[in-house]
């Protein structure tokens, strides 16, 4: 059963950061963040699916998603890889798009891996350059919700 380790800390109104274990391996969890068919498995907050997501792994390529709303709205969001070391580092730029398809504003995600005992990943989220402190708040409210969809991907896939 997968335990639920998370904390929280927003040390400025622009920056967010999420610390959670996972009862799986780095290169799973690695894995978890970089392939479709998992992606498609946790990515967005609770009742949220994600029927399209477009990846182009390597530094400078670009990426896009599709989150659906439970009322069927399409959420889009896209970004550049800026950083790919597997299974211990991804960093992407992250931005929202508008209703004509136009980036809104865009902040910067990195997440570190780090096995901290056989079969048991720490995962270090960072999401930098948010311009309101509501803004952070909402992303603190969907990355939470993502990763607990993510622990429970993880217990499936393990």
């Amino acid at each position: 059963m997968q335990e639920k380790q998370s904390e929280t800390a927003a040390t400025s109104p622009h920056e967010l950061v999420i610390v959670r274990v996972f009862d799986a391996p780095a290169a799973l969890v690695f894995a978890a963040w970089t392939e479709p068919h998992h992606l498609a498995r946790w990515s967005g907050p609770e009742g949220f699916t994600t029927p399209h997501h477009e990846m182009d792994l390597r530094p400078g390529g670009r990426w896009r998603a599709c989150l659906r709303a439970p009322d069927g709205t399409d959420h889009w969001v896209q970004g550049v890889y800026q950083e790919i070391d597997p299974p211990r580092r991804l960093a992407m730029t992250h931005a929202w798009e508008d209703a004509q398809g136009q980036p809104g504003p865009q902040t910067l995600v990195t997440v570190e891996f780090s096995e901290e005992a056989p079969g048991r990943t720490r995962m270090h989220f960072r999401q930098v350059g948010f311009d309101s402190q509501a803004s952070r708040d909402g992303h603190d409210g969907g990355w939470t919700q993502s990763f607990d969809r993510l622990a429970a991907h993880l217990g499936h896939a393990a």
